[in-house]
């Protein structure tokens, strides 16, 4: 997603560089550009710098954070050179917990939280597949609107990712992360890609089981979703993705690394123990990643 996003800004004629720890990748980019695939199979090359050294790139207006949750802490000090007093910093990373670990570095102030319905797989060192559109919403974390959450929603919607700025952002946060939580361990679990997981009703009984419990830990929070329109909507979003479609915890699973069960699933048994409420479908998907995880140790 980091990618389709800094691959958007740069055709919209933006200064934007990306920025990755994998050497591979960085040298990719280098060498051929950024490849963006469609749905449809069609190929873009976008031309945009990249580096594995933040420090290098000054300071910035606007950083977007897509780093996986155990890599948030040293993403966010390591680009610490390029933050300065007026510097927003914007994460849309999956999950629940990203927020808290970045305004405890930087304070705050400089925060934009938000979550995205684009979707996109790897197919390579600098090649991705934008394998499915939708909405993104941004706000502040006390829900106040602000010139920056208007610039930043205005800079991202010219660049033809159409942004909504929105007083509700963590009640958008929560509707992802029923979205993710009900997708992507599945779907991991028994390696199928995103859009095979509806084809059976054993699986749409689990994935509404996990859901069911993510809307009430969410309720008893005072954010409000509702089930039937969760489920219509992620039914929806699953129908429409492109084939072979890979959720990226699958992705992390076929390449044998560390999962973002803990800040999704992982998030809903967290609060569910604190507030009291079970959550026994997603503390048994927690289970069942945690030890392919452990697999990819032996």
């Amino acid at each position: 997603m980091g990618s389709v996003i800094g691959g958007a800004l740069a055709r919209a004629g933006k200064d934007v560089t990306l920025i990755d720890v994998s050497r591979e990748t960085v040298e990719a980019i280098r060498s051929r550009g950024l490849i963006i695939q469609s749905k449809d199979g069609r190929q873009q090359v976008v031309r945009v710098p990249v580096t594995d050294e933040p420090a290098t790139v000054g300071p910035v207006e606007l950083i977007v954070v897509f780093v996986k949750c155990y890599q948030t802490e040293s993403a966010i000090r390591n680009a610490a050179p390029m933050i300065r007093p007026t510097t927003t910093i914007l994460t849309l990373q999956n999950g629940w917990g990203n927020a808290a670990r970045i305004g405890q570095i930087i304070g705050p102030d400089k925060l934009l939280v938000g979550v995205s319905y684009h979707s996109a797989t790897v197919l390579g060192p600098g090649h991705v597949l934008h394998a499915g559109e939708g909405a993104t919403f941004i706000g502040e974390p006390d829900g106040t609107f602000s010139d920056r959450l208007a610039a930043t929603a205005d800079l991202l919607s010219a660049a033809g990712i159409a942004v909504t700025p929105t007083a509700s952002v963590l009640e958008e946060i929560w509707s992802k992360l029923a979205l993710n939580a009900s997708t992507l361990p599945t779907s991991a679990a028994i390696r199928v890609t995103a859009e095979r997981l509806l084809r059976t009703n054993e699986m749409q009984r689990l994935m509404r089981a996990i859901l069911e419990e993510v809307v009430a830990v969410a309720q008893a929070q005072g954010i409000s979703l509702d089930l039937h329109e969760r489920w219509e909507t992620i039914t929806g979003l699953l129908r429409k993705l492109a084939p072979d479609t890979k959720g990226s915890m699958l992705q992390d699973v076929e390449r044998r690394r560390r999962t973002e069960i803990d800040v999704i699933n992982g998030a809903v048994v967290e609060a569910g123990r604190r507030l009291q409420l079970p959550t026994p479908y997603n503390d048994a998907m927690c289970g069942l990643i945690k030890a392919l995880e452990s697999s990819f140790e032996e």
